[in-house]
């Protein structure tokens, strides 16, 4: 249990020598009283007297040894996973919500098949570090990178159309999954982008070509993937993207072709992420420090009580 423990305060055990010194120096002078039997008093007293005595030091350096602060560290690794950090980018403007984009349930909209092809995709990269871009006419966080893949699952399935706006700003949001990226350590860095439409010019702040080129100062390879009709999204646009970062643009018509878009992005090659790891103190200066107020009450109770001065 001991074992490589330490003090973090050790210079404060000097601090005995000034209690030695007062013990030495520091005598408590009584006026002396005659006393005829002082040989049977001293005898009496004398057990009771070593008691007080080792009570005394015994406080005195257990409260000293408390202040030391003894401490034991011990560490604690997280295991390596193997696999990317990836940033999911989703389109949720007013476009995703036609229907019959899924030929077996032609009711539903685009949106809510590609949150079940996506939250399928996520379940199956369990040792990715994965996080959530949702865009309209703004983008924002829906979940930072974590390797939480029920929780993200969670988080996609309660998102809804026009949750951020009925316009596409595809370029900030393509800004900010990079942004997302940028401070990870994994050496593949993955943005799956996901629009059915183009990108709107007057509500998109940032320029394409900045966007790309954030993207690649930042090793970030980006997949883009248009949904819909060829003449629906911009895959001009897409391919360009694909293009200047390294990635592969797709293009899905229908449910059946986006869910193969994926199960191809599944096959990608993994890396690994290094393992992270951290010191944690454990704390025992409260072991001694309750010894030594023991001791103390001890010995002011039985110097009263023997009728000590």
């Amino acid at each position: 249990m001991f074992d490589g423990l330490y003090f973090e305060f050790p210079k404060i055990a000097f601090v005995i020598f000034f209690f030695v010194a007062c013990e030495t120096l520091c005598k408590m002078r009584l006026t002396s009283i005659y006393f005829p039997h002082l040989r049977t008093f001293a005898g009496a007293t004398h057990a009771s007297s070593k008691l007080l005595f080792f009570l005394k030091w015994l406080a005195i350096v257990m409260l000293i040894v408390a202040l030391m602060s003894p401490v034991k560290d011990e560490k604690y690794e997280l295991d390596p996973k193997e696999g990317y950090e990836i940033v999911l980018i989703l389109d949720a403007s007013q476009s995703m919500s036609a229907q019959g984009f899924d030929m077996s349930n032609i009711q539903s909209n685009r949106f809510d098949v590609v949150k079940e092809i996506v939250s399928d995709f996520i379940q199956k990269r369990k040792s990715d570090n994965m996080g959530l871009i949702v865009f309209g006419e703004f983008s924002f966080i829906a979940s930072p990178l974590t390797y939480d893949e029920h929780i993200l699952s969670r988080i996609v399935q309660q998102l809804y159309i026009g949750v951020a706006g009925k316009y596409t700003a595809l370029n900030s949001a393509l800004a900010q999954g990079v942004s997302l990226l940028k401070n990870t350590r994994s050496k593949s860095k993955v943005a799956i982008l996901l629009t059915d439409g183009y990108s709107t010019k007057e509500i998109d702040k940032i320029p394409q070509e900045v966007a790309i080129e954030m993207a690649k100062k930042e090793g970030v390879k980006v997949y883009p993937i248009g949904i819909g009709l060829p003449h629906e999204y911009n895959s001009q646009a897409l391919m360009e993207i694909a293009k200047a970062s390294g990635g592969v643009a797709f293009g899905a018509a229908n449910a059946k072709e986006l869910q193969a878009v994926y199960e191809r992005i599944d096959e990608l090659e993994k890396s690994e992420i290094k393992n992270e790891s951290f010191n944690y103190l454990h704390y025992f200066y409260a072991y001694p420090l309750f010894i030594g107020l023991i001791s103390l009450m001890l010995y002011v109770y039985l110097r009263n009580k023997r009728g000590h001065i």
